[in-house]
């Protein structure tokens, strides 16, 4: 029996994969629960395991290479004698591109009209019928091509009839697009036939002038460059969900908090480990369970309110993206735990090792872009919430207190960025007002 090897969903956003590496080669035994391959999802990258045990037969998409999910990626043989059975599907399984139907072309001065579309049907028929071979990727007439390297083809023009495949069986594969779209190619010219039943009388040439080359300038220029690089699998899902949000009607409440005792907190625990986005996390988490709507989302013609307080930290990721870690139950995890939870986090995300639950759980987002100096931002909501609080520095200013006097006191401008479909702007107000209370009275409350 040959089993199908799918490329999974890892996370409910995910609509492709990309192929880190396989863990096995083709013909090699494989046991149910085995890892088989490591896949890059949307946001981190996922052991598969196998669920059959046989020999992989054929690999059909390629390491670096990307599909779509559900569609097949290797076959699996249950034993050693049906390995060509699965590889002869794997075959099978690919398509050929479609290609464009031929068009005669007369070429005036060579060969009559008739002739010259004779001969290009023929060559169509020739085509068609499989002639080409092995030798250019061609298996019983089809082309044994990879999905990333049709795709290139399309990009960079090549006729992928013209290629030798250097992958399995023929197989083209990235490597051989790229080498036949940096050979030199000479461009044939082609002429356009006057029609047959027209008699055009030309006149003598006449002499054409002469005209002196103009000087070329004294300095020299470069032709301007311009290099295409495509998205990684993170930032295609980043695309995704800002698009998505864009359909989601948002409006913006922006409030000034004076961080003196915040600041003084951070300085007695900052040698425990216990870092600002931590600080901060904690204070929201505390006053979401006052206001429950700005942790809840919009469904279908209703509020979805959730019994748990998980807020995600936004973090750019060193190769391009952005990704947002969880801080689970952060209302009810003492500060120093969830310093401790947050730094790990942090670490597995860099390294893209980070679980679907820990990056898609989240109820409420925080951006803080303070540690770059940033004085105020806005930030985009997240698809499946009703709130993201952007953070900006924490700067001193000139203040005038109550009684008239001028003081200088640290501050730092928040924005709530929130869905106007559940939350209203006095709810944001009431939000930002008790957040405030909370980190300019009492902010020890945080370490208990």
């Amino acid at each position: 029996m040959i089993y199908e090897v799918f490329m999974p969903a890892l996370s409910s956003t995910m609509t492709e994969g990309k192929i880190v590496s396989w863990n096995k080669s083709e013909g090699e035994r494989v046991e149910k629960g085995e890892t088989i391959v490591v896949v890059e999802s949307d946001k981190a990258d996922m052991d598969v395991e196998s669920f059959y045990e046989g020999y992989v037969g054929v690999i059909i998409v390629q390491a670096g290479e990307t599909a779509p999910v559900g569609a097949t990626v290797a076959l699996i043989a249950e034993t050693e004698a049906e390995i060509e059975e699965a590889k002869q599907r794997g075959t099978d399984a690919v398509s050929p591109a479609p290609e464009p139907t031929p068009q005669p072309v007369a070429v005036v001065g060579s060969v009559p009209a008739e002739s010259a579309a004779a001969s290009t049907q023929g060559s169509s028929v020739s085509t068609t019928n499989g002639n080409t071979g092995a030798t250019n990727g061609a298996t019983n007439g089809r082309l044994i091509v990879s999905p990333r390297a049709r795709k290139l083809a399309t990009e960079l023009k090549v006729d992928l009839k013209t290629l030798k495949g250097s992958g399995p069986n023929g197989r083209i594969v990235a490597e051989d697009v790229e080498a036949a779209a940096n050979k030199p190619s000479a461009k044939p010219s082609a002429s356009v036939p006057a029609p047959a039943t027209t008699k055009v009388l030309v006149p003598p040439p006449a002499a054409i002038p002469q005209f002196q080359a103009a000087p070329a300038p004294s300095h020299s220029s470069e032709t301007a460059t311009v290099e295409k690089v495509a998205l990684t699998t993170l930032q295609a899902a980043v695309v995704r969900s800002m698009m998505a949000s864009l359909q989601v009607p948002t409006y913006r409440v922006g409030y000034t908090i004076t961080t003196n005792g915040l600041d003084a907190l951070y300085k007695q625990v900052k040698s425990k480990g216990v870092t600002m986005t931590a600080l901060l996390a904690k204070a929201v988490a505390v006053t979401l369970v006052k206001h429950p709507l700005l942790n809840a989302s919009y469904a279908e013609n209703a509020i979805q309110y959730r019994s748990r307080i998980n807020v995600a930290v936004a973090v750019a990721m060193d190769d391009g993206g952005l990704i947002t870690p969880v801080l689970q139950d952060a209302d009810q995890t003492d500060l120093y735990q969830l310093s401790r939870n947050w730094k790990n986090l942090v670490e597995r995300a860099r390294l893209k090792q980070l679980q679907p639950e820990e990056y898609s759980s989240g109820s409420f987002t925080l951006s803080n872009l303070g540690m770059f100096g940033v004085d105020r931002f806005d930030a985009i909501l997240p698809p499946n919430q009703g709130g993201i609080l952007a953070v900006g520095a924490s700067r001193p200013q000139v203040v005038a207190d109550s009684d008239g006097a001028m003081r200088v006191r640290s501050q730092m401008q928040v924005n709530l960025t929130a869905d106007h479909r559940i939350i209203y702007g006095a709810h944001a107000a009431a939000f930002l007002k008790d957040l405030a209370a909370l980190i300019e009275t009492n902010p020890q409350s945080l370490t208990l």
